[in-house]
């Protein structure tokens, strides 16, 4: 029998390696694993109160045309009337809480319009994209009107 072990002092080194390297994925799970994961399925439980606590940001399209009505009807037959208001805007829920006193930024058409349209060819053939150096730079106002954007006539 000592024969048969005898060359087996490599494999319990092998089986020690493997046995610290578990060890040490146990601990490293143990630490990186918040504790509430999993108990709602392959969530953190947590994350529910974080999100609750952090308080509402948007107010939604229908806070918007209570005092915005011409935007609204500027947007219902163009090509963005699907498109919400807090998707170019930013959240908004500050300003409706307190319109008087929170202004919001106009946006820069340069940074907000090619969001959707600079050119990709992943999108359908039908959507209007540009390469936004051949479209007359980052002018987008110049020539579109953002709740109607078809081009404005000259």
């Amino acid at each position: 029998m000592r024969e048969l072990f005898r060359d087996a002092e490599h494999l319990f080194r092998l089986a020690g390696v493997f046995v610290a390297l578990f060890v040490a994925f146990l601990v490293v799970r143990a630490v990186l694993i918040p504790k509430s994961f999993g108990d709602y399925g392959h969530y953190r439980a947590a994350a529910l109160g974080e999100a609750r606590d952090r308080g509402v940001a948007f107010a939604g399209r229908a806070a918007c045309l209570d005092c915005h009505e011409d935007v609204g009807t500027a947007k219902a037959g163009g090509k963005h009337a699907g498109v919400g208001c807090e998707a170019c805007h930013g959240p908004l829920a500050a300003h409706v809480a307190d319109p008087a006193t929170v202004v919001p930024q106009k946006p820069d058409p340069a940074a907000v319009c090619l969001v959707c349209h600079v050119q990709n060819l992943a999108k359908p053939k039908g959507f209007p994209q540009i390469e936004p150096k051949e479209h007359y730079g980052d002018a987008c106002g110049a020539c579109h009107k953002p709740h109607a954007p078809l081009p404005v006539e000259g």
